[in-house]
């Protein structure tokens, strides 16, 4: 070998240099650290300190800490940005980190380096809520408390995360109707305890320990962001006592009752005239005391300024600080009660108490999480770490979410699709090959993309062209698309919205595909050689009658934003890989009824007075393009009834008022309901044999619903429950209902009481439909 020349060796000493450079920027990567009190290691005169004695109860913890704090230090645990007290060995703490479907880098609290450049990106909330799989919400919210413990350990994000919003979906034109879990109670409340579990429940055991804490937003009946120039930040949501417990409030309560869950945040909005946050009937009233929170309540950003500030609720600032701790506020996003609160403190408003009882709510949960029990390495969580983060595993979790949530809304016949006799295949659309649109709002940094463009083209030869230049769509390239479609043997156009179109802070005005969509699906339709695919990537529903109509549109698939692996799961559908069997978890409306309802009415119910038709598929009986719990398969489900009771007897105390008069319903509570005499005591089985008559496996969504009797403007129908069967070709199985009488068959009066209507209930799946008597 000859010697090298000066050249080369230099480029070997870079070479080499640039190696120890990454070396040492990886170690020092490694050695990040994550944020915790009581490190006894480190500084051992800490072990004196009774907050830092693990053996004892957190309570007393919790006390002794509160105990050695001055008004001051107290104050900046008022806060989301929490101050530290380095004399007793606390850091600041950052409280804000969102993990709506993915650890997300909106917020403070979390952070994507070199290290860690990405968090796994699930589906956005509205289609994995249209899989109506409770077992998946929760081990999504398990792979996300995964992921946030490990980006704990190397000192990229907190404990504490400001999700889910399980708000109900009421109006099609809000913004962020695709964070929620849809319009429908039940839905929304198996979603908010069951993703609340997947992230809080440890593998310990222990209801008291939480690997990371969860809290449920945006209490309560917010769903106006920023329409027709009507802002959160001030609009007055006014709600029936009876709309609030039948609708707005089931998600909530179930975060807190069913899903232990730490925390609830309160709004922005007022609800009938009160600012939410300031209100201690909610808070102190229902959070605390009826649902018995263990945790702390903390407010929407800056919206103890905003009630101040924006609603003109208080006359100062530290009257504003001071009515919401009060009502039972522990934190505050934001920064004014750390500038107002001693104040307030100081002019007699709020007492020092009022601030401990807070701050202990705020500390109960840091301790139930062992923030205060020294370095995290050497707890449960202390081994996962990057290697853990989008893994293979989590990854493909992500991609079946979006199989699982995927509606097919029509077919006619021609789905699947071969992927042998498909030789040429055109993609038109705005969102044919999107990245970041996949992904919706509160969203991270994803491992990887994979584009409906990219699965489609994994799978058959495929021209691509954009059609708009974004989702806008003020001019469409009409003659590029038909000229694509002319020649392919099937077109898919991938439409529909994004950020730009519907988003917090900015709700829709009407229900029409935006600006020149309708016309390039048509005109390519009107051109296509062969049949036409059309899907709709969006969160919420659009009025598209005009395609549903359309003979030469073949298929319409609804994909919400389907997350990182979005595309993988549209081919495998579109393919037959996998057998759709996403529900939508919505009602789409046509455009006319958006033009006769104002976003700014709560009411559920319809009005004949004014010619109110009411909301949701529990109270609107008119014209929809497509309804709740629509959703096609490529196979055939049929139900059968195996076993239901046709009479169910109440059996009243002597002396009942409604032994000697006419009643129409009862209090669903009492001796009564505890007697029900169905053959099973309180509660009955409902037994369904669901068989598939096709020639392919597919997973089936069973509803069972029940119409009341029309007392107390009950519900036209409503979901009583809902289960997932799988089956193969030609097989059956049968399904169970467990029904309570008094909690399912009943309906919330006009003042907010349960009532179990007397007389006939309609149970019914699909076109099976069963009669049922309640009697005394």
């Amino acid at each position: 070998m000859g010697s090298s020349s000066p050249s080369s060796v230099s480029s070997v000493l870079l070479s080499f240099l640039c190696f120890f450079l990454y070396v040492l920027d990886l170690s020092n990567a490694q050695s990040s650290s994550p944020v915790f009190a009581c490190d006894v290691a480190a500084n051992p005169s800490l072990a004196a300190y009774g907050f830092c004695n693990t053996v004892l109860k957190i309570e007393y913890r919790v006390a002794d800490l509160v105990a050695r704090l001055t008004l001051q230090e107290k104050i900046g645990f008022l806060v989301s940005k929490a101050n530290g007290v380095t004399r007793l060995g606390i850091p600041t703490y950052e409280w804000w980190s969102e993990a709506l479907h993915g650890v997300s880098y909106i917020g403070p609290g979390t952070h994507f380096t070199g290290q860690v450049p990405g968090a796994t990106s699930f589906p956005q909330v509205i289609l994995t809520a249209a899989s109506f799989n409770v077992s998946l919400f929760q081990a999504i919210g398990k792979v996300v408390s995964t992921e946030a413990r490990a980006m704990y350990n190397v000192g990229l994000a907190g404990l504490t995360y400001w999700s889910p919003n399980v708000n109900i979906f009421r109006d099609p034109r809000w913004g962020r109707g695709q964070e929620t879990p849809g319009e429908d109670p039940l839905l929304a409340s198996k979603y908010a305890s069951g993703y609340v579990k997947g992230l809080q429940e440890t593998d310990g055991g222990d209801s008291n320990r939480l690997k990371v804490a969860a809290c449920c937003k945006h209490y309560t009946a917010y769903d106006v962001d920023n329409w027709k120039g009507v802002e959160r930040y001030s609009f007055n949501a006014v709600v029936t006592q009876q709309d609030m417990d039948d609708t707005y409030q089931p998600p909530f309560k179930s975060c807190v009752v069913d899903g232990n869950v730490a925390s609830v945040m309160c709004s922005y909005n007022q609800v009938n005239g009160k600012p939410t946050c300031a209100d201690p009937d909610l808070l102190s009233g229902v959070i605390r005391g009826e649902w018995k929170l263990n945790g702390y309540i903390v407010s929407d950003c800056d919206s103890v300024d905003v009630l101040y500030k924006n609603q003109h609720y208080t006359k100062t600032p530290a009257e504003a600080a001071a009515v919401s701790i009060l009502a039972g506020l522990d934190l505050n996003c934001g920064s004014f009660l750390g500038q107002h609160t001693e104040e307030a403190v100081k002019a007699g408003l709020v007492n020092v108490t009022a601030i401990d009882k807070a701050i202990t709510n705020n500390f109960l949960t840091l301790m139930r999480l062992g923030f205060f029990d020294g370095d995290p390495k050497k707890q449960m969580y202390g081994g996962l770490g990057p290697k853990d983060v989008c893994t293979p595993s989590n990854q493909e979790l992500a991609a079946e979410a979006a199989r699982q949530g995927i509606v097919l809304l029509k077919n006619n016949g021609c789905l699947p699709l071969s992927p042998t006799s498909t030789k040429t295949l055109a993609v038109i659309g705005p969102n044919a090959n999107v990245t970041k649109t996949m992904i919706g709002n509160y969203e991270g940094t994803p491992c990887k993309y994979t584009t409906p463009l990219q699965g489609l083209a994994g799978t058959v030869s495929t021209t691509y062209l954009p059609g708009c230049s974004n989702v806008a769509c003020a001019v469409a390239d009409i003659a590029g698309a038909t000229k694509l479609a002319v020649t392919a043997d099937v077109t898919v156009l991938v439409i529909g919205a994004d950020q730009s179109i519907e988003a917090e802070s900015r709700d829709r005005v009407d229900l029409n595909l935006p600006g020149q969509q309708s016309k390039l699906v048509t005109e390519v339709a009107k051109a296509a050689k062969g049949p036409v695919l059309l899907v709709i990537m969006s969160g919420g529903g659009f009025d598209i009658t005009f395609a549903k109509n359309d003979p030469k549109i073949a298929g319409i698939l609804w994909v919400g934003y389907p997350g990182e692996a979005g595309g993988i799961a549209i081919a495998d559908v579109i393919f037959g890989r996998y057998n759709p069997s996403g529900r939508l978890p919505m009602t789409w409306y046509p455009q006319s009824y958006v033009e006769k309802v104002p976003m700014t009415n709560m009411n559920m119910r319809p009005d004949k007075s004014n010619d109110y038709p009411g909301r949701s598929y529990r109270f609107y009986a008119g014209e929809t393009v497509y309804a709740f719990g629509d959703g096609l398969s490529y196979t055939k489900f049929s139900h059968t009834l195996v076993k239901a009771p046709r009479l169910v007897t109440l059996g009243l105390e002597e002396n009942h008022v409604c032994r000697s008069s006419e009643c129409q319903s009862l209090d669903a509570i009492g001796p009564h309901c505890e007697n029900a005499v169905s053959g099973g005591g309180s509660a009955f089985e409902v037994q369904i044999k669901v068989r598939n008559g096709g020639d392919r496996e597919g997973i089936h969504t069973v509803f069972l619903y029940t119409t009341p009797p029309a007392v107390h403007g009950s519900p036209r129908k409503h979901l009583l429950g809902f289960e997932k069967v799988r089956l193969g070709k030609m097989e059956e199985a049968v399904v169970r209902f467990r029904v309570e009488v008094c909690k399912d068959l009943s309906v919330v009066d006009e003042v907010g009481k349960r009532k179990i209507g007397l007389g006939k209930h309609l149970l019914h799946v699909g076109d099976l439909k069963h009669s049922l008597s309640i009697r005394i």
